[in-house]
């Protein structure tokens, strides 16, 4: 392979094709890292607003670092995977630590950050400083193993870990930014899973599966995934006009509010746990609906129930702090999850 024409030809088609993208106006480290997080496992058209919002209330560094921890999960809501967001926090206060508050500026120093794995260092590496680090995620994989008609399993570590050297290989002596961000929307776009646009594929002519026929069974991706059910009572409880929530301490929705959930199997048992977890009494007086929420490898059966909280004595000390308005629930950072019970609030 012509290594040279392969990159001369996927930049001038990045150059008059690439997306417009708002993150691709910058070389600014940190607006790049913010896009690069949002990215994980998150659709590009759902990500545009939510970038415009993070970097508008939090533009730099320092801001991030010392940000009130529910604004940083209310402006991540309903993207998901919040630990990224928590991650972030924990990695800008050690650039303010260690880097002075200037974003490092190599990869080696970058991937040490929390929650930057290989492809997220690759990324501001090679944009924002001009590194020639490839990217190695989904796009760029199925792009190698077409072009080399390789059939390694793309789903594995060991496959992603070699073929890092073709990436960096590829990359040498190009611009870097150009290179990473033409081979990432050649994948979007032109390369797709499915039914790729040969014809309109600028580096065509390089690809050994388009000659010889196999462009369509590519790339191997077989993932060993299962997905777990699990089934909760949750239940919407009410004091006078406010709604009792509570702030999770660990778990998939760490430091997010939510309604009360139990895996137990009927509203006497949950009335029993909430009073062994709170120290007073809740009733459960009406059934609503199953509400179903997939996340990635877990799929939530809520069963949802109205509540109410009875006016007991010594009730009110242990109700601080869990009492809320519905407008004071729309301030807060809610669960995509919890969110949809929020909908059985009439």
């Amino acid at each position: 392979m012509n290594i040279e024409i392969f990159q001369k030809n996927l930049i001038e088609w990045y150059k008059k094709e690439g997306r417009d993208l708002p993150w691709r106006h910058t070389r600014d480290p940190y607006a790049i890292w913010v896009s690069e997080i949002m990215l994980q496992q998150t659709q590009v058209d759902t990500v545009k607003n939510y970038y415009i919002r993070f970097l508008k209330t939090l533009p730099d560094v320092q801001s991030l670092a010392e940000a009130d921890e529910d604004l940083i999960f209310k402006l991540w809501e309903g993207l998901g995977y919040y630990r990224r967001v928590r991650h972030m926090q924990e990695a800008a206060r050690r650039i303010m630590d260690e880097y002075d508050g200037h974003f490092p500026d190599n990869y080696d120093d970058i991937i040490r950050l929390k929650g930057i794995g290989a492809y997220t260092a690759s990324a501001i590496s090679s944009i924002a400083f001009g590194q020639e680090k490839g990217v190695i995620d989904g796009n760029t994989l199925r792009i190698l193993s077409r072009i080399y008609n390789r059939q390694d399993n793309i789903a594995l570590d060991k496959t992603k870990k070699a073929w890092q050297f073709l990436m960096d290989d590829l990359i040498h002596g190009s611009d870097p930014s150009m290179f990473n961000q033409g081979m990432m929307d050649l994948g979007a776009g032109i390369c797709t899973p499915k039914h790729p646009d040969c014809k309109s594929c600028p580096v065509s002519d390089f690809c050994e599966a388009h000659a010889s026929g196999t462009e369509s069974l590519l790339p191997v991706n077989i993932k060993n995934t299962s997905k777990t059910d699990l089934y909760y009572i949750t239940a919407i409880l009410k004091k006078d006009d406010k709604y009792f929530l509570i702030k999770n301490k660990e778990g998939l929705l760490e430091n997010l509010y939510g309604f009360v959930q139990y895996e137990v199997e009927s509203p006497v048992s949950f009335e029993e746990t909430f009073y062994e977890n709170y120290g007073f009494s809740v009733r459960l007086y009406e059934y609503c609906k199953e509400i179903k929420h997939v996340f990635s490898h877990r799929i939530w059966h809520m069963n949802v129930y109205l509540g109410e909280i009875p006016d007991e004595p010594g009730t009110s000390g242990r109700l601080s702090g869990h009492l809320y308005t519905e407008a004071e629930m729309a301030e807060l950072p809610i669960s995509t999850a919890h969110r949809k019970i929020c909908t059985q609030i009439s």
